[in-house]
Order: C-alpha cells, then structure tokens, then sequence
C-alpha cells in the first residue's frame, strides 16, 4: 500500500509541473495516508485521554502474562531448581 501511494505521490509530482493544482493534490494523498493509511493504528488503540495509553497498557499487560507464564512452566517442569530458586530469594 505504501508503494502505491508514493508512487502515486511522485506521478501528482511530475504533473504538478504544468499545474500546480496537482501539488495539493499529492500534499492532500500524503496527508491522508499519514492519517489513516498506515494500518490505522491510532483508531484501533481506543478513546482513552492519551491515544496511546490504551494501547501501551495492553502491551504491558501481554508481556506481564506472557512473563508470568514462562514462571509458571519453568516451576512446573523444573520443580527442584524453582525451589532453590525461591529458596535464594527469601534469604
């Protein structure tokens, strides 16, 4: 999708040499791909009072969960050394 449109953006371009209506015209394509066109990720992040805070958290908390899986597998298929472990950290 990128291609196209700065494709398109360079052919408004070169016409815009004989009429610069076509300049606007290219200003007008970049600005709406920069809107909207780059996978729209600013619509899909919610209306929160920061626009990426909503998206920001639900990578934070995919992490944590992501985290806090692998903990649980390492305790649950390295019982001995999960004890050891927690063993370490309480002293």
């Amino acid at each position: 999708m990128g291609t196209i449109v700065l494709a398109a953006t360079a052919v408004l371009v070169v016409l815009g040499f004989t009429d610069h209506s076509w300049w606007l015209a290219a200003v007008a394509l970049l600005f709406l791909y920069a809107q909207y066109g780059r996978g729209s990720s600013s619509a899909s992040s919610g209306s929160g009072a920061a626009p990426g805070s909503a998206a920001t958290y639900r990578q934070y908390r995919e992490r944590r969960d992501q985290q806090a899986k692998w903990e649980r597998r390492y305790r649950r298929e390295r019982p001995f050394e999960a004890r050891r472990q927690a063993r370490n950290k309480s002293k």
